[in-house]
């Protein structure tokens, strides 16, 4: 393999770090980093991922043209190709160097890039493809489909895009499936067990939750060891003796859609073969479907029912959580399975083209047209009327996506009604419930238009001789 030159003035852009990067931190998240699997960080800058990786028990190392050219190039489970694409400035080059981390890697590369909506924070004279800034640096910005698109390219895989600006691409598509899956149909959480008794527990909570026994190779081999001794019929009888037949019909349910929902995404994203599906998935297809075929065909029509407007505006209207708006459902993210499957669908596919960003709190589905916007509320649970920090949006027709922030704006748009966004089961509704109750009964919701930002709630407030301690509503005492 030849190593790329690398122009020296790119060292610029190496910044040090106290924490862990966006990608890194969103692969760590995804357990695409463990402690079994070596990381290689392919142009590490100063290296600051590479001592966080390490301090965290990693297997970690790096190599850098600048700051670490004298590095072992050694290949790994995992590369990192961290903000390096957007500061190459011959594309011939670029292309090379993302090919040379391809190789070096075993199981996953994470790519990651700044994007076009950065542009504000860039400053520079055009220069080829991108920006070429006052220090001699360059910065070609990249558009969320345009860095999928550009990775699938060169790898010759289909990649999935973990969040905005950050790219997988996997050298097996098993582990592509894999990582997909566990967005979707998360892995089973076991109860603890200790002995037989609390063994056999665990199992009849994996029956009511999933909807069917699990197999053998599902079972932590600590429980396995404790039910050994009892043949599969045995166990079969205890399971159907001790499990909830209604919470057993609920969970058929909830893994047939949650099945349904991953061939739909997986079609989206470009199907495989029934062998390279995740082993509890296929477990999963052959319990509650007739065939393979049979649950494509499901799936294909559920992403079909996505195209058709009227079909996604019902969904809407029957939707047991969210707040239906004239233009859209918000929906908080503790609520986002409760919803319909096809609208869950219409998240997750927004998630695989542009990348769900790390921080975020309600999910903003419009009907009209298909786009979705994650919002971040960081104070929701503690301010009654939590206010925006920023938002990220994909246009599913086109791809394009967008950010805005609110870090600096002196009238931030605020949320009320804090309860509809929730599912009615969640622990905090009926404390919301109250506080709306109380804020309607004093007259605070008689102008709408005027109360959707900070200033106009606030001279509501002041109007209706309120103020708000915590989530109650008490009367201004000056």
């Amino acid at each position: 393999m030849v190593e790329p030159t690398w122009n020296s003035e790119r060292r610029l852009t190496a910044i040090s770090r106290a924490s862990l990067s966006v990608p890194a931190r969103q692969a760590v998240a995804d357990k695409q980093v463990l402690p079994d699997r070596t990381v290689l960080d392919y142009g590490c800058g100063r290296g600051g991922d590479v001592r966080a990786l390490q301090h965290l028990g990693c297997q970690a190392a790096g190599w850098d043209p600048y700051y670490l050219p004298e590095a072992e190039l050694r290949r790994a489970d995992v590369v990192f190709l961290t903000y390096v694409l957007n500061v190459i400035e011959d594309p011939h080059e670029r292309r090379k160097t993302l090919q040379a981390a391809w190789d070096l890697a075993d199981t996953v590369l994470v790519a990651s890039a700044r994007l076009t909506w950065e542009r504000s924070k860039v400053k520079g004279e055009a220069f080829g493809d991108g920006l070429l800034t006052s220090r001699q640096t360059f910065q070609h910005l990249y558009g969320a489909s345009e860095l999928r698109n550009y990775v699938e390219e060169v790898t010759g895989v289909r990649t999935v895009s973990a969040a905005p600006g950050v790219v997988y691409a996997f050298k097996d598509e098993t582990a592509r499936l894999a990582y997909l899956a566990q967005r979707i149909v998360p892995d089973a959480v076991w109860l603890a067990s200790e002995d037989t008794t609390s063994a056999i527990a665990a199992v009849v909570d994996y029956v009511e939750r999933r909807g069917r026994l699990p197999r053998t190779e599902e079972v932590p081999y600590p429980m396995a060891e404790l039910l050994s001794h009892l043949s599969p019929g045995e166990l079969r009888r205890l399971v159907r003796d001790s499990a909830d037949e209604t919470k057993v019909e609920e969970g058929m349910k909830r893994t047939t859609l949650n099945t349904l929902l991953f061939l739909a995404v997986e079609l989206f994203n470009g199907r495989g073969p029934f062998s390279s599906l995740p082993f509890s998935v296929q477990l999963d297809v052959r319990a509650f479907f007739s065939s393979y075929k049979e649950a494509c065909q499901r799936s294909d029509r559920l992403l079909l029912k996505l195209r058709d407007d009227a079909y996604v505006r019902g969904a809407m209207n029957a939707s047991k959580v969210g707040k239906l708006t004239p233009t859209a459902l918000y929906v908080h993210q503790r609520a986002i399975d409760h919803l319909p499957t096809v609208l869950r669908l219409y998240e997750h596919c927004a998630s695989i083209a542009a990348g769900r960003p790390q921080d975020w709190t309600v999910a903003k589905l419009r009907h009209q047209g298909r786009a979705v916007s994650w919002l971040d509320y960081p104070d929701f649970d503690t301010d009654p009327h939590p206010r925006i920090l920023s938002s990220y949006q994909v246009d599913l027709k086109t791809l394009e996506t967008s950010h805005t922030s609110y870090a600096d704006s002196k009238n931030r748009p605020l949320l009320h009604r804090k309860h509809e966004f929730l599912a009615p089961d969640d622990k905090d509704v009926e404390r919301y419930k109250r506080l709306t109750a109380a804020e309607v009964k004093a007259g605070l919701y008689e102008h709408p238009h005027l109360i959707g930002t900070e200033n106009g709630w606030q001279a509501e407030l002041v109007r209706c001789g309120r103020e708000l301690r915590g989530h109650r509503l008490i009367r201004r005492t000056d």
